[in-house]
Parts: C-alpha cells; sequence; structure tokens
C-alpha cells in the first residue's frame, strides 16, 4: 500500500515536470537555490548601458578584477550567455547582472542588469571608475 502511495505521489509530481519541460524544471531550481539568472535577462532591457573602447574579453577581465576587490559574490559565469551575474557582497543578497556586448568596432558595450535600480546605478558607476582608473593607470605608465 505504502510503495503505490509514494508512487502516485512521485508520478504527480513528475507529470507537470515533463509536461513543463526541461528549461522550465531548470530555471525553477535554480529560482529556489537562488541562482538563477532569469530576472537579470528579464530586466535586461532596462539595464544601464556604456561603451568602453576594449574587446569582451579585456572588458570582462577587468569586471571580475573589479568585483573581486569590492568582494562581490559572482554565482554564474555564462560564456553563451555573455554575462556574469552575482551579489553586491556577501551580506547583500541583491542579483547584478554584467551582459558583454561585442561591438563591430571592436568596442564592447557593458549592460548592468538587476531588480534594484539603486544596485544598477552603483555597479555601473563603480564599473566606469574602476574602467577610468585603470586608463590612467596605464596612461601613467607611458610617461
Amino acid at each position: 500500500m505504502r510503495k503505490r502511495f509514494l508512487s502516485s505521489i512521485a508520478g504527480a509530481l513528475l507529470i507537470p515536470c515533463i509536461a513543463a519541460g526541461c528549461a522550465a524544471v531548470t530555471e525553477t531550481g535554480k529560482g529556489l537555490a537562488g541562482v538563477s539568472t532569469k530576472v537579470l535577462e528579464d530586466n535586461r532591457e532596462n539595464a544601464f548601458r556604456k561603451t568602453y573602447p576594449l574587446d569582451q574579453a579585456k572588458c570582462k577581465e577587468m569586471v571580475e578584477e573589479l568585483l573581486a576587490d569590492i568582494k562581490a559574490y559572482i554565482y554564474a559565469r555564462s560564456d553563451k550567455k555573455k554575462m556574469l551575474a552575482f551579489y553586491v557582497s556577501e551580506s547583500d543578497t541583491t542579483p547584478v547582472g554584467i551582459f558583454f556586448v561585442p561591438q563591430d568596432n571592436g568596442s564592447t558595450d557593458v549592460l548592468v542588469s538587476s531588480p534594484s535600480r539603486y544596485a544598477k546605478e552603483v555597479i555601473a558607476d563603480r564599473i566606469d571608475a574602476w574602467f577610468e582608473k585603470k586608463q590612467r593607470e596605464a596612461d601613467k605608465g607611458k610617461q
């Protein structure tokens, strides 16, 4: 009797999963684990955008340096989506996503996405300041 009951429960849970498709199950699991990037992708059209005269790899490298410097917690990296997803800090779990969009002229658009306008502004400002700092250091080294 108990096996029949457990089989019924398992079947009832499995049917909606199969009907919803694998992607929905995966995204739901990521959402429950707190590592979903869907909200960041959905907010991408409202992202703060700035173009930097660097290729995508260099932009990503510099952003990762900044995130390490501010002790942000990176929870997802996707080369396919050209993005990084992270929490602002270990104690502030506001999700923020950085998307890197290469341009034909060798520059890169850096998009900062988050459901929090404040987080978008703060991170976009920090990225801009970090890139300016690195440019000043490079210019100083050439002199």
